[in-house]
């Protein structure tokens, strides 16, 4: 399912300042997207990020790991460009979610406090209600007791109870619903190989429940996605490219074919 539709690009301001400052901002016009998985690839500073961040705001995404897209500091330049994109959609949609890779500690480290907080309120209430009916030290432990076993549903023992990579990939699956548009910048970044396929395999299952993505990646296993549409950034312009085209899958090829060669010229 394509939620998101297109991009417009209103005028800028006179004298544009960053983000209105990069070529890819100027030379943008209308961006559509044309299949359920949409890569944005290029070179560092092309203004993938910029750009994907600044679609989390237009579209008023909730946010994982860090604050509301509306008061985040670190979205100030997003916000601003926000104000100059008008989102096509063919079907609204208010599920899903926008992620970082970088904001992923912050949202484990309050998932672990809002953890241990809980089960200090349970060990308050047994405290407080000792010598009273289980049923009334039941009726107060209720609500605190639902959300601990949600989060436990959802986590396990924890998100901190597994590496980086296992427990990253792991917010995905228990945060992926149908139906939803997904925007997510260098998800790859903590994940290998192997967690990178099961990431796709991830993608995959919700594709067929009428969910999108929009993702910036360096990876070229993920750029690899089956019928991934593939929006290459580069030389200030945003284009089409195909899988075999791409610098990071011709160099990865490459070097992978004989690393020597490389590493004898660095």
């Amino acid at each position: 399912m394509i939620h998101l539709q297109s991009i417009v690009r209103r005028p800028l301001p006179e004298t544009p300042a960053f983000p209105f400052s990069l070529p890819i901002i100027q030379a943008l016009d209308e961006l559509k997207f044309t299949a359920p998985v949409t890569f944005f690839v290029g070179e560092n500073g092309t203004g993938k990020s910029t750009l994907i961040e600044a679609l989390a705001c237009a579209a008023e995404m909730v946010t994982v790991g860090s604050e509301s897209v509306r008061t985040d500091q670190s979205l100030v330049y997003a916000r601003e460009l926000a104000k100059y994109l008008r989102l096509g959609w063919t079907k609204r949609t208010r599920k899903g979610f926008f992620l970082r890779a970088e904001d992923f500690f912050g949202y484990a480290k309050r998932q672990n406090q809002l953890r241990a907080e809980m089960e200090a309120d349970l060990r308050d209430i047994d405290r407080e209600f000792m010598g009273r009916s289980n049923y009334a030290r039941s009726l107060a432990a209720m609500s605190t007791a639902g959300q601990l076993h949600e989060m436990s549903r959802q986590y396990g023992e924890g998100l901190d109870a597994r590496s980086h990579g296992e427990s990253f990939l792991l917010l995905f699956q228990s945060r992926f619903v149908p139906g939803g548009l997904y925007l997510l910048d260098e998800p790859e970044a903590p994940l290998s190989p192997l967690r990178q396929l099961a990431l796709i395999s991830a993608i995959k299952q919700m594709i067929a429940q009428d969910a999108q993505f929009i993702i910036a990646t360096h990876s070229p296993l993920l750029m690899a996605f089956p019928d991934a549409e593939l929006l290459h950034f580069a030389q200030g312009r945003i284009g089409a490219a195909r899988f075999d085209e791409l610098e990071h899958v011709r160099l990865t090829r490459d070097f992978l074919q004989n690393p020597e060669a490389f590493l004898r010229n660095l």
